[in-house]
């Protein structure tokens, strides 16, 4: 997805024509929100006016409500429709290519049990076209590189082996996997899985409980270690712990994944003092 107000006459406004093209430019802001019912997957997308989309190809028809805003459609039989809010539709296989008239929420609902995240995309997205891989990348080899050195200090530092650390990590009697609409867990840069952002937040913002009722959450386990952190967690006075920004966070640009949250693990000990061996 990229910013753009003014289509020539003869641009070609198609999803084969725009998908690599838009992938070599920068991403613009899109916010996705994952919402669960009883047998329903709801992924919501807030895009501003003036942002030129390409979706990702859906494999399957589904349900689309657009919730608000207006959108100038470019079909794939050549013609060019409007879609204003509230509008309900079926939408077929394929991708939609649509200019942002007005500030957008859409909808697109799932029928499905599953609640992973990665797995619902491979069940009803296809990225594999676009190439995805290439704006999943956020850090550098050199951030990565600084990250993971910074992890082996932390392991010293704590005293502590990098096995006994993923042991107490790996714990699953104390985890809970509930995760507000805008968090998901997904494959890292800096170490298997890691949690991710989703839409924009600002320093100071409570992000999600990292320890609620005495219970480890999905944060609380994957949140990744980084020499330059974005968030920290702060123990409250009743024992659970919350994941705070330091930092503006960008959340998801275009199609990739969101903003990885991370902490630097020397300040989580009063949350989980058993890290410290005398």
């Amino acid at each position: 997805m990229s910013n753009l107000t003014i289509l020539e006459d003869d641009f070609p406004i198609t999803a084969e024509y725009l998908a690599p093209i838009f992938m070599d430019m920068p991403q613009a802001p899109c916010s996705v929100y994952h919402r669960f019912g009883p047998n329903i997957y709801i992924r919501e997308l807030h895009m501003k006016a003036g942002t030129m989309a390409v979706g990702h190809k859906q494999r399957f028809e589904h349900i689309n409500i657009l919730l608000k805003g207006k959108v100038q459609m470019f079909n794939a039989d050549n013609s060019v429709s409007v879609l204003e809010a509230p509008l309900f539709f079926v939408g077929s296989p394929g991708r939609k290519v649509g200019l942002v008239l007005e500030d957008v929420v859409w909808q697109n609902i799932y029928s499905t049990s599953e609640t992973d995240i990665t797995t619902l995309e491979s069940l009803f997205l296809d990225k594999s076209e676009l190439g995805y891989a290439v704006v999943l990348n956020t850090l550098t080899v050199e951030e990565v590189g600084n990250a993971q050195k910074d992890y082996l200090n932390v392991l010293t530092d704590l005293n502590i082996t990098e096995e006994e650390i993923q042991k107490q990590v790996e714990l699953e009697y104390d985890v809970t996997y509930v995760l507000p609409s805008n968090i998901r867990i997904t494959d890292s840069q800096l170490h298997g899985q890691g949690v991710f952002i989703t839409s924009p937040s600002n320093a100071g913002d409570v992000l999600a409980y990292g320890r609620l009722n005495g219970i480890r959450t999905a944060i609380g386990r994957y949140t990744n270690h980084s020499d330059v952190p974005n968030c920290q967690v702060k123990l409250l006075d009743n024992g659970d712990a919350v994941l705070i920004a330091l930092v503006d966070l960008v959340g998801c640009l275009g199609g990739n994944v969101g903003q990885e949250l991370t902490i630097d693990y020397r300040n989580v000990t009063h949350v989980n003092p058993q890290l410290i061996r005398k």
